[in-house]
């Protein structure tokens, strides 16, 4: 019931994943208004095969504060989507409704996954030159020592496994230089962490802001509030380029002309670049899988937040984070680093 669109954007997006990935082996449980939910079922020829409604008239804002939100939210939709997947009556939860209040919500119903965590981390799939890099935090955790920059880091790569396909990916730390010495302490050890710990992970050390779109590694790391100001520069930069190119190919007769021909390569790119080709940003550290669509996200976009979620519940996910998790803890606590090797944790 969330978003800027409600069910409109939402039922059209679960239409839009069934359409472009098939929907064997998925069923939708669908929160919110049932007589709303009804009216785009049948606009988009969905059945009760595939979709189950649980009606609730309770709706958690657009603006509602998330200390608000955990006080009068029981029963709404958002809460009793996030409370199907703790019941294990989900494999994962996707809302484009409030983001404070959906992140409030889960950590307090599903809890975290690591101790040291103190809310999760929001994790971007960019797209780059090499295919797409996940970059976290984005914006949920503006500090992190350097023990919760290594949990952003297995918990990057696991996502990156399981939603990108990627084996064992490279992993670096955001930083305003590669040298050793640079950058702050909470980086510094993380980076010492990743590197020495045993972790087993596909450490390449540290990159800088113009890595991130040449996609120098699969994994980049950092804090939420540097994460974010990327993200949005980047957005912006985009937007930039694209007014000024429209701009351009439109000047004239002659530049119109070209842009014609040029018609099936910037197509492409567009499609690069469309935001609800990479619409979908998982909570990572909860003890479930909850994933955020970008509230503006049309039906396409929708549906790719569908297809994370379903990526992640299918895959070890869960598993593997837990795991490699737990031996960071016991590293981190105890005189002897964990030395176990990958196999044993990582398929």
């Amino acid at each position: 019931m969330g978003g800027d669109h409600g069910p409109p954007v939402v039922v059209a997006g679960v239409r839009d994943y069934i359409r472009r990935h098939g929907g064997e082996g998925v069923r939708f449980l669908l929160h919110g208004d049932e007589a709303a939910i009804v009216l785009e079922m049948a606009r988009h020829d969905l059945t009760s095969d595939v979709c189950d409604i649980r009606h609730t008239d309770k709706v958690v804002a657009m603006d509602e504060k998330p200390a608000q939100a955990m006080r009068r939210g029981k029963g709404s939709s958002l809460w009793n989507a996030i409370e199907a997947v703790k019941t294990d009556e989900a494999g994962a939860a996707v809302s484009a409704g409030n983001t404070g209040a959906l992140m409030a919500i889960s950590k307090l119903i599903l809890r975290m996954s690591a101790q040291g965590l103190e809310r999760p981390a929001i994790v971007a799939s960019w797209p780059t030159l090499k295919g797409v890099t996940a970059v976290l935090d984005v914006g949920a955790n503006v500090e992190s020592d350097a023990e919760q920059l290594v949990e952003f880091a297995i918990m990057g790569e696991a996502f990156q496994t399981a939603v990108h396909g990627v084996k064992h990916p490279t992993i670096g730390v955001l930083n305003v230089g590669s040298e050793d010495m640079k950058g702050h302490e909470a980086v510094r050890e993380a980076s010492r962490i990743l590197r020495e710990g045993g972790l087993g992970l596909n450490y390449h050390g540290f990159v800088e802001g113009d890595d991130i779109a040449k996609g120098t590694v699969d994994v980049v790391v950092t804090d939420g509030f540097t994460g974010n100001i990327a993200l949005k520069t980047a957005e912006g930069v985009a937007r930039f380029i694209s007014a000024l190119l429209k701009e351009a190919l439109s000047s004239s007769l002659q530049a119109k002309a070209g842009a014609l021909i040029a018609m099936p390569a910037l197509k492409a790119m567009a499609q690069k670049i469309d935001p609800s080709a990479i619409n979908g940003g998982p909570l990572l550290g909860l003890n479930g899988i909850v994933v955020k669509s970008h509230g503006g996200a049309n039906a396409k976009g929708f549906g790719n937040a569908i297809r994370i979620a379903v990526d992640l519940a299918r895959s070890d996910y869960l598993t593997t984070v837990g795991a490699n998790l737990g031996r960071l803890d016991r590293m981190m606590h105890a005189d002897v680093p964990a030395t176990a090797p990958r196999e044993e944790t990582v398929s």
